[in-house]
């Protein structure tokens, strides 16, 4: 395992990522991209079950023009209200975010040992930019977990030009009913986008450890990245 610093595309500095690499040194890349509580615990543990997979996994910290080295967790009322700061302070700046995503995913494929084909996975706030990484970026696939506020962008869907498949979790308090409904009718016809939808579960469902964790259908979500990802990077 390493830490990687990646160079901003607008020359405004370099960034560093959590890189975990699989056992014999080579194989595809996965971008993984964060929650609102920054690179922690469960974002290097997702890093390292790839790489136990075969995969180059990096994780870069999309924070770093806010504050670099954002590391919290979900168990504090602060660490929330910390959390939700940051992600507003971010959102403004999505676009340098999804630039960071593309400088990223160009730094993992010159990588030693990297094969050439990236994809990226991203939860909560990092679904959303799974999303943004489809629409506006080079990546060979992508997966987002429990994406948020994309139902205000859908019109960048014509951009997808490689697989996106997204996991809405029925019961999720910050993607309602008629904002998932929007969702499916938008994307339900495009051929690079699979929507499954995962009844009975709320958002951050994939989070292990979190309030929220369903380990039935964090497994069925993940299955199918991991499918998405050998069907498209192997």
């Amino acid at each position: 395992m390493a830490n990687l610093t990646i160079e901003a595309t607008d020359g405004s500095g370099t960034f560093g990522a959590y890189c975990a690499t699989p056992e014999g040194g080579s194989g595809p890349g996965v971008v993984i991209l964060q929650e609102i509580f920054g690179v922690n615990q469960f974002l290097r543990e997702v890093c390292d079950a790839y790489a136990g997979e075969g995969y180059i996994a990096v994780c870069p910290d999309l924070f770093w023009r806010i504050e670099p080295g954002v590391e919290l967790t979900d168990k504090t009322q602060a660490e929330w209200d910390r959390a939700f700061e940051l992600m507003n302070a971010f959102l403004p700046m999505f676009e340098q975010g999804v630039a960071d995503i593309q400088a990223t995913i160009s730094a993992v494929r010159s990588l030693e040992g990297c094969t050439g084909k990236v994809g990226a996975a991203g939860y909560c706030l990092g679904g959303s930019l799974a999303y943004a990484t489809a629409c506006f970026t080079d990546a060979d696939a992508a997966s987002g977990y429990y994406p948020v506020q994309i139902e205000n962008s859908l019109d960048a869907a014509s951009g997808i030009r490689n697989p996106l498949i997204l996991h809405l979790a029925e019961g999720d308090d910050y993607c309602p009913p008629e904002a998932q409904e929007k969702i499916r009718s938008a994307l339900g016809n495009n051929p690079n986008v699979t929507v499954y939808s995962y009844p009975g579960v709320n958002h951050a469902f994939a989070r292990t450890g979190g309030e929220h964790y369903d380990q039935d259908a964090a497994a069925t979500a993940n299955s199918r990245t991991a499918e998405l990802f050998r069907n498209t990077l192997a």
